[in-house]
């Protein structure tokens, strides 16, 4: 099934769609109360299904929790790694923004699942993130300190210019309640993520721009 190692025979249109909907009531569980709060019984419930039926499929809440996360972080990088070395630095950076406020608007569980994980240590993530996720950002913070030796944009450390982003964009998503609480009726509707967007470019778009 999802996680056993004889691969002798593929799953079934029926077997995966089990899988994917268990992953699918798991993701609304985990991005709820986190891995150490989640039960299989949970996850079950939330699956519409009975625990022996969904242990049928995964045997263990790890063994859910670790396909999530494997989706999640490809997910999460993707948007990085379409920053293109070769396009205009000011667009390419706005687009960026743009793709991570998007992805805080239509991902918000896999966001707080995401941030969950890195609140209890990043076990799942620990490896990845000291090789897959690390070699990419180094990749990009070469392309942003190329554009900064052609005087395209400002000076500035590239590595903190990526968190920047991240946590400004992903606050959409992480803190969603806490943003429409303040904002009220009147601009807590969908309408916040352009309204989010306009400030970014502002922020950094502007921040970055030579000033010659």
């Amino acid at each position: 099934m999802g996680t056993d190692t004889d691969t002798a025979k593929p799953a079934t249109r029926i077997q995966r769609e089990k899988q994917e909907a268990i992953l699918e009531a798991a993701l609304d569980v985990f991005s709820q109360y986190g891995f150490r709060g989640s039960t299989i019984d949970q996850i079950a419930e939330a699956a519409g299904m009975s625990k022996p039926n969904l242990l049928y499929y995964f045997k263990s809440k790890e063994d859910i929790h670790a396909p999530l996360l494997a989706r999640i972080l490809d997910t999460w990088l993707q948007p990085l790694r379409e920053l293109d070395a070769h396009g205009d630095p000011l667009p390419e950076i706005q687009s960026y923004i743009r793709r991570k406020l998007e992805m805080s608007r239509d991902f918000p569980r896999e966001s707080r699942l995401f941030a969950n994980e890195m609140l209890r240590g990043a076990p799942g993530f620990h490896g990845v993130l000291h090789t897959d996720l690390k070699k990419l950002v180094d990749e990009k913070a070469e392309v942003i300190r190329s554009w900064m030796a052609q005087g395209k944009i400002v000076k500035c450390d590239p590595y903190h210019l990526i968190f920047s982003i991240w946590a400004t964009t992903q606050h959409y998503a992480d803190f969603d309640i806490q943003v429409r609480a303040v904002l009220g009726k009147e601009r807590g509707g969908e309408g916040r993520f352009e309204d989010a967007a306009r400030f970014l470019d502002q922020l950094f778009l502007h921040g970055l721009k030579p000033k010659n």
